[in-house]
Formats: C-alpha cells, structure tokens, sequence
C-alpha cells in the first residue's frame, strides 16, 4: 500500500510530505485549494505525460516521490525482481522529476525508468478512480480482469493465455517452414554442394594458422641456420672476452672489497650467455630442410585461401563457416520432419486451449449475471436507482485462440431508462462513472486489482442519503484495500479513519497549498464547515460531531 508520497514545487505546492496507513483516508477543502493535487502528483509518479505547467512558479522543477509497502503485493515483488529493481526491505519507491522546461525522469528504486515501466508497475500498486479518461475502469483489460478476479478465475485466465501464447510462437515457425519456396529448395542444392566440397576439404579449426607458422619456418630454413650459427660463434667470442676480464680483475691488485661485485657479474653473465649458447644450439638441431614439406604446406595454404575467397570469408573462419552451413542444410533438410513434429504439438496445444477455455468461459459466464446484480443493487443506493448494468461477453471468431479466451469481456451501461445500453466511455458522465467504478470495487473487493484504491471527487453530483451511502460504501471497502478518497462532502468525510485538510494561503510572493492531518477536534469543524457553509454553529458542530459518532459505529 502507499506509505508516503514527497512533493516539491509541484503545482503550488512547495514542499509537503505526507505519511498513509491502511483504512480509509479523507482529502478535504475549500474549493480551489487543491484537493486533488496530491493524485496529479501520484498520477505522474504512475506514468502520466508530464507538462511544464506542473512546476511551480520560480522553480526550477518539480521533483514526486511515492514511497509503496509491498510486503502483501507478491505481483510488484515479482516485477521487480524480474527486473533487478527489488529492495531488501520490500518496498518500491517512484520518483519523478520534471524541469521546468518540461523535460521529464522516471525512477524505481533509484534506477532511472521508462515511462511504460512506472505505468506497468503502477497497474499492480495503486488503482485510480477520477472522472478522468484515463481511469482505469475505461480499459477493455481492466473490465476483463475485475470479472475474472470476481468469478476467481485469475488462474483459469492466466492459463489460457500462456497457452495462446505458445500457440503462437509455434503456429510462426510451422508458417515459415511450411511456406519454403523454390527459392528455398534451390539454397538447400547449393548448400549440398557447398558443404560437400567443404567437407572434401575438410579444414580444422586453427590449421590455417598453423601451416602459416610452418611455412615460415621451412620457407627461412637456410638463413636461420646460419644467423642462429653467427649467433652461437658471437656468444663463444663473448664467452672468451668474460675470461679475459675475470683474468684483470683476478690480479692481486685490486681491492677485494671493491671488486667482488663486479667479479659477480661477470661470473652470471658467463653462465647466461652459455644458457643462450644451449638454446642456440637446441634451436638449430629442429631446423630442417624438407623441400618435400615445404611443398605440401604451400599446396594446402593454397587450397584453403582459394576456398575462402570463393566463401568471401577469411581463411581462419572457414571452419566455423563451414559449420554453419552444414546447420543450415540440416535444418532445411529436417524440415518435413520438423514440420510433421510441430503439427502434433500444434494439435495438443489447441486442444488445451479449448479445454482451459471452456473453463474459463464458464466461470465468467456465471460470473457475469451475478457481478451485474450486485453493481445494479449498490448503484441504486447511489441515487442510480434506473441505471442498468451488463456485463457482455462476445464470442471470438470460431478457430480464434485468443489469449484474452474464447470471448472478449465489456462493461455496457444505460443511464435513462429505455435507453440501450453502450460502452461505459461513451454513455457514463464523469460522476456516474466514478459511481460505477465504486459500484464495481464493492462487488469484487474481496479479490481486488490493486492494494491502494483512489477516488477523485467519487460523491459529484450527490448529497443527502446517498452521500452517506457512498462513504458506507468506502469504509467497507477499506477493510480489504487501502482508500483514498477526496471529497468534498461531509458524510463521506466522516466515514475515513484519517482526515487531511487542504488550505490554499497566498503571500504577496506566491499562492501555495497546505495538507494538515487533523485530530479529533479539527474533524469536527471541518465537518461542520462542509455540512453547515462558512457560518460555522453550534448546531452544525453538533451535527458533524454526531456524523463521526455514527460512523464509528459501522
């Protein structure tokens, strides 16, 4: 769930941080002092476009942080470590950050992110309900997945897709393979060719290098005899030179203490140079003159430079060249074989698909009338008494292996009575709409989508019994997911367990936004104010203070 989110500079905000728990958390205010600020600012940390308008005035940029528990959420633990972004602690930071010339950054877990990332991500942590398009109840993949969570059927769904999706990685290569031209047919005669000479040849790893080396030996046979025998001669003389050297320096002349130094050095550099004569010497005994070999060597270099030039390859790569090609024509050779091999597992695929479909199909099915029922039965108690609800199933085109299964899911409304009903983003208003979603949340919440639940101004439009219906409603669904509700209603207002009061104050430098967790006495007047206008009473501090009481008692 979210357990903090940091603004700075963001709209007009200028520097606020605030700390959630779980249950059910009221945003309050005046009009205009920006309630809804707060989700803008959660929004972006989710993937939203950004816009340089967002920062504040003078600032330089605007930088979002929110700050997710996921010890419950298994699916966020397991995208991030899929991506090496998992922490120790089980938690998920997102930090946005947008300039003021409207560049944007994106981060998790400190790890700079994509756009598309924050948004995936996002999708698992928190589920924002406005009367925005952008809401997630608009999307034909929500619709489907808030019914195959309701039925229980996430398993069942997620089984058919993965079977559709190997359905569809194995039906491409049965379609590349059985679609071989004669174009193909004419490459598997020329590999045969090609491969056969190839093998003729028969040229192994490194040996083009190693016949280099020899050639060079046996090429240079003559003068590297006679300059490693110049070379023995000049060690000899050098050796004798050392022996005339040792003889001065031997006379008894000289101070001992001053040249038993130097008499060291010409002793190991005696004994090095009769090392070097050895080598000399072991070095020319290998030396061979073999015109014979030398022949053989020159034939088979040339042999494998004119093969080369014919592959356009560099003599030492003929080999794995060659490899190469013997694969290729072994897998154009194999592919009937490999054909008949992928029609059969074609075939068992297919029946598992229509066998986990059909459960599916089933489990949604029955799902779906009593899902509708339920939403019908809440929206009445929202003042949507002569809304009707459907949950539509449309079957797939037969032979269809469709990794959303055998039917696509859509949510159709009708708001005036005999009227038909149509797709929620064109039939529903802003309000209504976040009514249904609420509607929706209610009915599944025992199965819920996300771990944190947003509802953006959810009670427009409504007042009275209804009002305290959709706050009823709220507080029940805060038993299984965290909420956060901005409203500007005071019977949803008393419903939260956690009350934050927004305040705009405006100095002659800047206008900003204030959010104060209130106490228990704050409540109350702020309740009051929103049930009972500007002129605050007795009587009206009377009424919130029994609101609170009630709600309590639910």
């Amino acid at each position: 769930m979210l357990r903090e989110i940091a603004i700075k500079d963001f709209a007009i905000v200028d520097n606020i941080t605030v700390e959630l728990t779980s249950g059910m958390t009221v945003i309050t205010g005046e009009t205009g002092a920006g309630k809804s600020i707060m989700l803008d600012a959660l929004s972006l940390c989710v993937g939203d476009r950004a816009d340089a308008r967002t920062v504040r005035p003078g600032a330089k940029k605007a930088d979002i942080s929110a700050r997710f528990d996921l010890t419950h959420v298994p699916a966020a633990r397991l995208w991030l470590s899929s991506r090496e972004l998992a922490t120790d602690d089980d938690e998920c930071i997102l930090r946005r950050i947008v300039s003021a010339e409207g560049r944007s950054k994106a981060f998790i877990n400190g790890t700079p992110a994509t756009l598309a990332d924050c948004s995936d991500i996002g999708q698992l942590l928190v589920d924002i309900h406005s009367q925005h398009e952008h809401q997630s109840l608009l999307r034909g993949s929500t619709q489907r997945e808030l019914l195959d969570a309701y039925a229980g059927a996430q398993t069942s769904a997620e089984a058919v897709a993965n079977i559709a999706k190997n359905y569809k990685v194995l039906s491409d290569d049965y379609a590349r393979i059985a679609g071989q031209s004669d174009a193909d047919n004419a490459r598997r005669d020329l590999l045969a060719y090609q491969v056969s000479e190839l093998d003729e040849i028969a040229v192994r790893a490194g040996e083009f290098n190693e016949l280099e080396s020899e050639h060079k030996l046996l090429s240079n046979a003559d003068f590297l005899r006679d300059s490693t025998n110049q070379a023995n001669d000049g060690c000899e003389l050098a050796q004798e030179q050392i022996t005339r050297l040792k003889a001065l320096i031997d006379d008894d002349r000289h101070d001992e203490k001053l040249v038993s130094n130097i008499r060291e050095l010409l002793a190991s550099a005696d004994i090095q140079i009769e090392e070097a004569r050895q080598e000399l010497r072991h070095y020319g005994e290998g030396l061979e003159l073999d015109p014979q070999r030398l022949s053989e060597v020159e034939s088979r270099l040339d042999t494998i430079n004119a093969l080369a030039r014919k592959h356009r390859v560099l003599p030492e790569a003929l080999p794995a060249h060659h490899l190469a090609m013997t694969e290729e024509l072994a897998n154009l050779a194999g592919g009937d074989e490999h054909l008949a091999e992928l029609a059969g597992r074609l075939e068992i695929l297919r029946a598992d698909y229509q066998k986990a479909a059909k459960k599916l199909s089933k489990a949604r099915t029955k799902a779906a009338k009593k899902l509708a029922d339920s939403v019908v039965m809440t929206l009445s108690q929202l003042g949507m008494e002569r809304c009707q609800f459907v949950v539509e199933l449309t079957p797939v085109p037969s032979g269809e292996l469709s990794p959303r299964g055998a039917e696509e899911v859509e949510f159709l409304v009708s708001t005036n009575p005999g009227s038909k009903a149509g797709p929620l983003p064109k039939i529903a208003s802003g309000g209504e709409l976040s009514r249904i979603s609420l509607a929706l949340q209610v009915a599944a919440s025992e199965n819920v989508t996300a771990p944190t639940m947003i509802f953006d101004e959810v009670d427009v439009g409504i007042g009275g019994g209804v009002a305290e219906v959709v706050g009823t409603l709220l507080r029940r669904l805060a038993q299984s997911v965290q909420v956060i509700c901005v409203t500007h209603l005071g019977q949803v207002a008393s419903q939260g367990q956690h009350h934050f009061k927004v305040s705009k104050g405006s100095s002659d430098q800047a206008t900003q936004t204030d959010l104060e967790l209130l106490n228990a006495e704050g409540r109350i007047d702020e309740i009051a104010r929103m049930v009972g206008g500007v002129d605050m009473t007795e009587s009206s501090r009377a009424h919130a203070q029994d609101m609170l009481s009630r709600a309590k008692g639910h």
